[in-house]
């Protein structure tokens, strides 16, 4: 335990120094706590064992409490991809250690499944839970696998079922893996990390460590770092057009989830969050950077609806995931979206504001935040509706290359799919990288209202 507790504090110090300069793969083996494990890793153990420099945190590559010529070799079968088993550092900073290679995994939530798919591992994938089960346009193979009922969120899981699948792992979406671990004691329970991206400087996130991780647990390192790359490059080219802009051309922004009918009060988010990461890496400015909650930990932010009202803001943006008729990959309708913007326009609380005012108030799908782009296509949404003029990235391609490049769908997004709403802005016709479909449907919705 005193083991344990010591390389968790460490984990947090690592962090710190990943913040604050180069980015660190937190997987044990990798002993001069760099970017890879390879035969920097080897040269750096035998000067451990020397004597001739000091232990590292990440260098008990073996993980048996000593540094001797065995974690060399578990070095050496790393590097050529045999290990039999593998130790890494979770997302919340605890060792785990996975049986290799994984043939069977249980997998929970949106980002871990369609990593599956990024990692070429669906073969592997033998459990969903309730959330891929009920997706067959995004999910076309995984809906095929067993459903384990309440997984993600934790509701009363079916560990009978879930142990019946003789799983070599479980990917689970949430950071509290107690429960989990206590019922599967012989299964590796995984919480990589990919929660907590940094949309602002990607190379060191949590995220980015995430994928290189699962590239070595699931032995699918070069599909990993083709991923990464791919992501960090196109954050990077959306901050090309932001980054310098003033204050001045930056819009003030609500980002909220969609309030139902009743809803006494609204909720923001917190820096951690995807959704405020998306905003800033728009170009845009949060309004609730000067909450205290802002810099917190925690994500989403209660808010009284007269704060909003103070504020301001010059847009609104409200994510949702739940709607009638459903939004996303599944639906082709927009009836659900439009109606609920309408709802939202038409509560007098809210006349006055200057989003409401100029048609800045959008929609959009869960799916932009909580997918394995991690906010980056969300990103590319906003910074067209921010910034239509000086912005040249067509958020549509880019979309759409995430799905056919990365999770090999066949899906075409000029005919299907719903994921923001309303597609005309400032009322200057169509815009660049919204589905033409988009502004029929909406002329058909305004011809049915007449």
């Amino acid at each position: 335990m005193r083991y344990l507790m010591a390389i968790m504090l460490a984990f947090c110090c690592l962090m710190l120094q990943a913040s604050a300069g180069g980015y660190v793969l937190h997987i044990f083996g990798n002993a001069n706590m760099d970017g890879t494990i390879d035969e920097k890793d080897i040269d750096y153990l035998k000067e451990i064992i020397k004597g001739t420099t000091n232990t590292t945190m990440l260098s008990d590559a073996n993980f048996d409490g000593k540094i001797d010529e065995k974690d060399i070799d578990q070095v050496e079968r790393i590097i050529d991809d045999s290990q039999e088993n593998l130790t890494i550092l979770d997302g919340n900073g605890k060792p785990v250690t996975i049986r290799q290679p994984v043939e069977r995994a249980i997998v929970e939530h949106l980002d871990n499944s369609e990593m599956m798919m990024i990692l070429k591992r669906i073969d592997n994938v033998v459990g969903v839970d309730l959330a891929m089960s009920k997706s067959e346009k995004e999910f076309p193979e995984l809906v095929k696998k067993t459903s384990v009922p309440g997984f993600s969120p934790v509701k009363d899981p079916d560990y009978e079922l879930a142990l019946s699948l003789r799983p070599d792992l479980l990917l689970t979406f949430s950071n509290n893996t107690a429960e989990k671990e206590e019922k599967m004691p012989n299964v590796p329970v995984v919480f990589a990390g990919l929660y907590y991206p940094d949309l602002i400087n990607p190379e060191t996130s949590s995220f980015t460590d995430a994928v290189h991780k699962l590239g070595y647990i699931l032995k699918s390192r070069a599909d990993a770092e083709e991923y990464i790359n791919w992501h960090i490059g196109k954050i990077n080219e959306i901050k090309s057009y932001t980054e310098n802009m003033s204050e001045a051309e930056n819009p003030r922004v609500l980002i909220a989830s969609l309030p139902k009918e009743g809803d006494k009060s609204l909720f923001t988010y917190a820096k951690i969050d995807t959704l405020s990461q998306m905003v800033t890496l728009a170009g845009g400015k949060s309004i609730a950077e000067d909450l205290p909650a802002y810099l917190k930990s925690t994500y989403r932010i209660e808010v009284d609806p007269e704060w909003a009202i103070e504020n301001d803001p010059d847009y609104m943006i409200f994510i949702t995931i739940v709607l009638t008729p459903p939004i996303g990959y599944d639906s082709d309708n927009i009836t659900g979206i439009s109606q609920a913007l309408d709802a939202f326009k038409s509560r007098p609380e809210y006349a006055n504001l200057t989003a409401v005012r100029n048609n800045h108030v959008y929609i959009i799908n869960g799916n932009l935040r909580n997918d394995a782009s991690k906010g980056l296509i969300g990103a590319a949404y906003l910074t067209k509706i921010f910034h239509p003029e000086e912005v040249k990235m067509n958020p549509e391609d880019l979309h759409q290359e995430y799905l056919h490049r990365f999770l090999g769908l066949d899906y075409d997004l000029d005919q299907h799919g719903v994921f923001i709403y309303p597609p005309i802005i400032n009322g200057q016709g169509k815009l660049e990288g919204i589905p033409d479909r988009y502004y029929e449907m909406a002329a058909k919705n305004s011809t049915a209202g007449a």
